[in-house]
């Protein structure tokens, strides 16, 4: 026996973490449900990405939370709807009231420490956008043929990772 392992043609770790995004749906859904009270003293805990395509959010949040920001739905919250590959609701920062629209793909955490519950998920890269940014200075076509700088060695910042598996 080797301790090789086959590389999966099946993509087993997005299937797992769709199902559990699933999880998040239809507990927000059943809330929903319920008219958006919630049961007992469950309250939620909800981070997702803010640069994620889809999610809609006021630009002062945007710009305050550039990256990933967590809203908590406890007291506080309005016209929470639920659908298939998102949800909205209603919540006040600083007492302004905003609408936010959250993709279930932008999510990376979900707790409700009510009944010490939790997820987290691997961030969809491939979903999200891009950082602006400005073009790097070695990126130019043009190499430094300088005596003393080689193939290879012209001062770019590319390194080069191998992922193959154990051996």
């Amino acid at each position: 026996m080797t301790d090789d392992v086959p590389d999966s043609l099946i993509p087993y770790d997005e299937i797992v973490q769709e199902a559990l995004r699933a999880v998040v749906g239809r507990v927000l859904g059943q809330v929903e449900a319920m008219g958006g009270e919630l049961p007992g003293n469950h309250h939620f805990y909800i981070t997702f990405k803010t640069g994620a395509p889809g999610v809609a959010i006021p630009a002062h949040l945007r710009e305050r939370f550039p990256d990933e920001m967590t809203i908590v739905l406890q007291n506080k919250f309005w016209d929470l709807t639920v659908e298939d590959e998102v949800f909205s609701v209603g919540l006040s920062f600083n007492q302004v009231p905003a609408k936010l629209v959250i993709p279930f793909g932008a999510i990376t955490a979900f707790v409700d420490p009510a009944v010490d519950f939790g997820l987290q998920f691997q961030a969809v890269v491939s979903q999200l956008e891009p950082e602006p940014h400005d073009d790097a200075e070695n990126d130019s076509q043009e190499r430094d043929t300088s005596p003393g700088v080689s193939p290879g060695e012209d001062g770019s910042n590319v390194v080069s990772v191998d992922f193959g598996r154990k051996k």
